[in-house]
């Protein structure tokens, strides 16, 4: 959930340290490490999103993840990214600070097959755009690989309500429709004509009372502009402070999600975080790939790199 500015004074800090922040929704780190977080300001993986009762097959062999999501396995499993200690390997000042931190996963942690080196860097590209690079590269063989950052974005500002009057255009014109437990069908569905198409700008609110809780959806990302190598995801836009985020990714989904499950969670200077108080702007492959032969593929080859990007461009409109 994003700090409170002014609108006359929108941009990032010019501090790495500082621009982190815009992360945190609690007043310590060890409130993330005690799992009280539902996934905040964190990136996540092996494998963001859900897998099929925590299983699939690569190469032959059969793999087990741990269920942490109903029948299924979310985010990586029980100890997945977002609840270990990355290290600092990079930091840098100057006219573009960035900070870069690493993670090596080793074969067999939360069920998932080989070693693979993980680092992401954060990088002020302007006073108001921020940009996130992310790599990974298996060891010996291949692993699948996906991973997403999950901040939940309340441009109204800190502890001001719900989402609901937020505007959202997404560039997509398909969306991977879900069954009972959220896992995707296999089917790509056109958005036309339904409470899922937000090709134009449409208040969020106009629609999610006829999606369940909310949404919770993988958007085909298949009709956005590009720009330096990458395509336009999605815009938000708050009206009551004119605030407006353009994501820009070269991953060919983004999960579409309205904070349907956060209930009463206790976070920063004792805010209650509540249903709909945010929204998760999710770059990733499409969930449940690994057993979904006609999505794009997730397994990473050795040699090969899994490269994911995102431009966080933030204005007034």
């Amino acid at each position: 959930m994003a700090e409170e500015k002014s609108p006359e004074i929108f941009e990032l800090n010019n501090d790495c340290a500082a621009f982190l922040s815009c992360y945190v929704e609690f007043d310590s780190f060890w409130s993330h490490q005690n799992r009280m977080a539902p996934y905040f300001g964190c990136i996540v993986g092996r494998v963001a999103n859900r897998i099929k009762e925590g299983k699939f097959t690569l190469n032959g062999t059969d793999y087990t993840l741990p269920i942490n999501n109903g029948p299924n396995s979310l985010h990586g499993g029980l100890k997945g990214f977002d609840k270990v200690v990355w290290e600092v390997v990079e930091h840098k000042q100057g006219d573009h600070p960035s900070i870069t931190f690493k993670y090596r996963a080793t074969d067999g942690e939360e069920g998932y097959p080989r070693d693979l080196s993980v680092t992401a860097t954060y990088t002020l590209t302007s006073k108001t755009t921020l940009r996130l690079d992310m790599e990974a590269v298996p060891e010996n063989k291949p692993t699948p690989v996906s991973l997403a950052q999950h901040t939940y974005w309340n441009l109204a500002g800190h502890n001001s309500g719900t989402i609901l009057d937020h505007s959202a255009q997404i560039s997509a014109k398909h969306v991977t429709p879900v069954d009972e437990t959220h896992i995707p069908t296999g089917e790509i569905m056109p958005v036309e004509g339904t409470s899922f198409d937000f090709t134009t700008e449409k208040r969020i609110g106009t629609s999610i009372h006829e999606v369940g809780k909310g949404y919770d959806h993988n958007y085909v990302l298949d009709c956005g502009e590009e720009k330096s190598g990458l395509k336009h995801a999605v815009k938000l836009k708050d009206p009551s402070s004119s605030r407006v985020l353009n994501l820009w990714t070269n991953a060919p989904g983004i999960q579409f999600y309205t904070a349907n499950n956060v209930n009463g969670v206790i976070g920063k200077g004792g805010a209650v975080y509540g249903k709909h108080g945010a929204v998760c702007l999710e770059t990733q492959g499409f969930p449940n790939a690994i057993n979904q032969p006609k999505f794009p593929s997730i397994v990473v080859q050795p040699g090969d790199k899994y490269q994911h990007s995102m431009l966080y461009e933030f204005s007034i409109e």
